[in-house]
């Protein structure tokens, strides 16, 4: 298998500008004769082929506009000359296309806008006029279309942009209609919703902040009090955001579009792109430069060293339905900062660890406890849900979402090993189909509790679910009410079960009334009935539902329910030191004033 950052340290400017040619080269034999459009794969999306393979020709634009802004070197741009002149041409059999209602052309837009913004030099004065009058004109189009009211109103921010840049008519009223639509999303304290939705997620930084920031730096001159409220406004996410990196680089996997990798890392390079400097500049360089160094560490590229829709590894069971081959490549937005000299603060910063942050910190506006102990990152979550994407409920309304244990999606809907149950609580009618938290009635965050109400059978079955942290532990606590007879199933954390080299360090089960352990060389978790009602068991779930990794096993409790009112009491823990095991296994968390609290609070 070809790793195109096998060998790059991936700790300087010079290293990162490497990244991107080595990322960038598997790409080169894939581009059509015409140039205009690169095949990756094969596998399909709702939108047609063409947008798709639009895609993986515009999205790389994301990296290679800045790495030429910064004055790096770049030996393909002959692919790109060609490509527009055909992309935008009527008349060529390549022709991406004449831009619809809410199609895709439009998302592809952005990053060849920033191409003519960054780097008007290589993507533009090149161009022979006729391709610049039918650029402009196909980019255009943007303003007389709908797009979505959500993110997808930056892309036409930043296609004006780039328009403006080169100098040509550009739609003003419609950026600023825009932008001012685009504002109505925002939460408060750096946060945005994806439009009216209760999406609370990595969004903020794929395209909110990270457009809204390349807004700021180029808007300084003309809307300068927009400018000024968008880089405060990222600043303020970022110390939230900061929340939600393991002390190894790793972020927290959590809701859509994860096939994007690091771009879930582009907020610290956007902010230094803007010249916030939200915290100090040597931790976001950090944060910055050790997730990136994660991501080179996991298996994430195909044979030929392209890469993989999936997460960590390539997996099309956790793919959105608009994940086509080139939609991965929405990870060079973390390039950004390549457009900076080396002289910037960031660049000349060294790096430096996160700062002392709290074990426990509370943020309202994406309903979480972000919990941190050594070496991992976990979320309790309440009250996020999309059920507009494949497999919403995994991807938004899981108890909990960690850094080193992931989350898992079902691969069918027969049995606990298909349904890979970690961080819920399962419940079925039958015993072998389980339906799950989905969209809560109610939800609320009350200090470091989260509350929720939720009824996988509407008039037949009620739950409320506390979730409370009591680190490296947290318990959650059910109310279950039901008309008929359930059987449940509540997973801990899902752990990963890849073979060691060597037998000897092979994992082992424990399986009991009450509790259920497993521990492999990667780690271990644990879950425990607090009231030794529910029997233990390690499910092993089918391979590739989780997202981190190909092989899992999940501690499970197991129960059955005749019709009546039922609490359900349990501590769930996960840690990759092996030392801890033993000590922290033993000593689980009792039940004390504040839970006491919630079980008494109904006769």
């Amino acid at each position: 298998m070809l790793h195109p950052l096998v060998d790059n340290p991936l700790r300087t400017r010079a290293d990162i500008q490497e990244a991107v040619r080595a990322l960038f080269a598997p790409l080169v034999d894939c581009f059509s004769h015409g140039h205009a459009r690169v095949t990756i794969g094969q596998t399909g999306t709702h939108y047609a082929t063409r947008y798709a393979e639009l895609e993986g020709f515009a999205r790389p634009l994301w990296g290679i506009a800045p790495l030429l802004a910064g004055g790096g070197s770049f030996e393909h741009l002959n692919l790109y000359h060609l490509g527009l002149a055909n992309g935008c041409d009527p008349h060529h059999p390549e022709y991406w296309g004449q831009p619809r209602d809410y199609g895709q052309a439009l998302v592809e837009m952005a990053p060849i806008g920033l191409a003519l913004a960054l780097a008007p030099r290589y993507f533009w004065e090149p161009l022979h006029p006729t391709t610049k009058q039918e650029l402009a004109r196909w980019l255009s189009t943007i303003n007389e279309v709908k797009v979505g009211d959500n993110n997808w109103l930056l892309f036409r921010v930043m296609a004006n942009i780039g328009l403006a840049t080169v100098g040509v008519p550009y739609a003003q009223e419609a950026l600023q209609a825009a932008l001012e639509l685009h504002e109505t999303f925002y939460l408060g304290e750096g946060w945005y919703a994806d439009g009216p939705t209760m999406q609370r997620d990595y969004y903020n930084t794929f395209v909110m902040h990270l457009i809204g920031l390349i807004y700021a730096r180029f808007a300084a001159q003309s809307d300068p009090e927009r400018a000024q409220r968008y880089k405060a406004w990222a600043g303020e996410f970022a110390h939230d955001f900061q929340h939600w990196f393991a002390a190894d680089g790793a972020a927290l996997p959590f809701g859509r579009s994860l096939t994007y990798k690091f771009a879930q890392g582009s907020l610290w390079g956007a902010l230094a792109f803007a010249d916030v400097e939200a915290l100090p500049w040597g931790v976001m360089k950090g944060l910055a430069l050790r997730h990136l160094r994660w991501w080179a560490r996991q298996p994430m590229f195909q044979n030929d060293g392209t890469l993989s829709i999936g997460y960590a590894y390539p997996n099309l069971n956790i793919a959105e339905t608009y994940n086509a081959p080139g939609s991965p490549y929405w990870a060079f937005t973390f390039f950004l900062p390549l457009a900076l000299p080396e002289t910037h603060p960031f660049w000349q910063a060294q790096e430096e660890p996160l700062p002392d942050l709290p074990t426990i910190q509370p943020q309202k506006h994406p309903h979480m406890l972000l919990c941190r102990t050594p070496g991992h990152v976990f979320a309790l979550s309440s009250g996020q849900h999309d059920m507009g994407v494949r497999h919403g409920e995994a991807k938004y309304a899981k108890f909990a979402y960690s850094t080193s244990s992931g989350f898992s999606v079902p691969g069918a809907s027969y049995g606990l090993a298909a349904g890979a149950y970690d961080s819920m609580l399962a419940l079925s009618d039958d015993g072998q189909h389980f339906r799950v938290r989905e969209v809560p009635l109610e939800a609320r965050l009350e200090g470091e509790m989260l509350y929720s109400r939720w009824s996988p059978w509407p008039g037949t079955v009620e739950i409320e679910t506390w979730l409370l942290p009591r680190l490296p532990w947290h318990i959650r606590i059910h109310r279950l009410r039901t008309s008929i007879k359930l059987y449940s199933a509540e997973g801990g954390f899902a752990l990963n079960r890849t073979e060691p080299a060597q037998p000897a360090q092979y994992a082992n089960s424990q399986e009991q009334p009450g509790a259920a352990l497993a521990i492999y060389p990667a780690g271990w978790s644990g879950i425990r009935d607090l009231q030794g009602q529910r029997q233990g068991k390690v499910v092993v779930a089918d391979p590739n539902t989780n997202l981190l990794h190909p092989r899992t096993v999940i501690p499970t409790l197991l129960g059955e329910h005749e019709p009546g009112e039922y609490w359900l009491v349990c501590a769930v823990a996960s840690e990759t030191d092996m030392t801890s095991c033993d000590e922290q296994w033993q000593q689980p968390p009792s039940i004390r004033e504040r839970e006491q609290q919630i079980l008494a609070r109904y006769p």
